[in-house]
């Protein structure tokens, strides 16, 4: 069986070997401990590449290796990070060159491919549910929030900055625009705009009455019904899944009545969402996945 190593970068990096849609053994950590800060936000580009290496050499140990398949937030075109709004240092980087010009022992020379980590955790899905014959987008709200897509397609597919709110207040992206998903509901912008309260506290004060974080949450889930609607618009209708670390502030019954709110077309109805478990494996196999069959090309 043919064996590829997966890499998902977002809060961390986790590296694993994949055979067969499949982890095979333990993960690759780094950092080896939970942080209360992202260690990755500030350091140097170079030095994340040099953190993938020795994670990917390290599980590629003593393998015979096909493909690496890497998922990193932002604009991934031709293995160059061209914008990440949450990984500043990294724009324009060139880490799919980077990463193949210092491997070292079995994954020397192997094929490396970058992709976006919302598409990766989309083809994860897709591998793991049997359904790599159909179209599968998926929301992953963290940091920040990314919109992933397969089979992956041309074109930029930045669904966390879908404009949806016209409000010149709303400037809390971390990309600077105005009006967008992930000014909203991203992690970051949330503390921004509660420079007082977590998150967690946001949504717990939401569910014991507190009228400023129960219009705020009201406020989320009319935003990601927004860009879903956006979706079915372009794309048409089916299911949408849900994941990453912040996946428990969503109710899904609140969100599936907006969204049939803003999508009233006949054949465009029929949507609906289910939410994924948040494991670094999905990410790990949709990046092998991705990776195979482009070396395949």
């Amino acid at each position: 069986m043919r064996r590829t190593v997966g890499v998902l970068v977002m809060e961390h990096i986790a590296v694993g070997l994949v055979e067969a849609d499949k982890v095979l053994g333990p993960l690759s950590i780094y950092p080896e401990t939970m942080q209360s800060l992202d260690p990755l936000q500030s350091m140097p580009a170079e030095s994340i590449a040099d953190c993938i290496r020795k994670q990917v050499e390290k599980v590629a140990d003593g393998e015979k290796i096909e493909a690496i398949g890497i998922g990193f937030p932002g604009i991934i075109h031709s293995g160059v990070v061209e914008d990440s709004p949450n990984f500043q240092q990294v724009k324009g980087f060139a880490l799919q060159a980077a990463l193949s010009s210092s491997l070292s022992g079995k994954a020397a020379g192997v094929p490396v491919r970058l992709f976006n980590d919302a598409d990766v955790m989309a083809a994860g899905i897709a591998a793991t549910q049997g359904t790599l014959h159909k179209l599968t987008r998926v929301w992953t709200l963290g940091n920040g929030v990314g919109f992933g897509r397969y089979p992956s397609s041309e074109g930029v597919w930045e669904g966390g900055h879908a404009v949806v709110t016209l409000d010149p207040k709303e400037n809390f992206c971390g990309c600077g625009g105005r009006g967008h998903l992930e000014g909203i509901l991203g992690r970051r912008a949330m503390r921004l705009r509660f420079l007082d309260l977590e998150p967690e506290e946001v949504f717990e004060n939401a569910r014991e009455g507190d009228a400023r974080c129960s219009e705020f949450v009201m406020l989320c889930h009319r935003a990601l019904a927004a860009a879903t609607a956006t979706s079915i618009h372009m794309e048409g209708p089916g299911m949408f899944f849900i994941t990453g670390p912040d996946v428990k502030f969503i109710d899904i019954g609140l969100l599936d009545r907006l969204l049939h709110e803003m999508v009233k077309m006949s054949p465009l109805q029929g949507s609906r969402f289910e939410v994924i478990p948040t494991t670094d494996e999905m990410g790990i196999i949709g990046a092998a996945v991705n990776a195979e069959r482009a070396a395949q090309r």
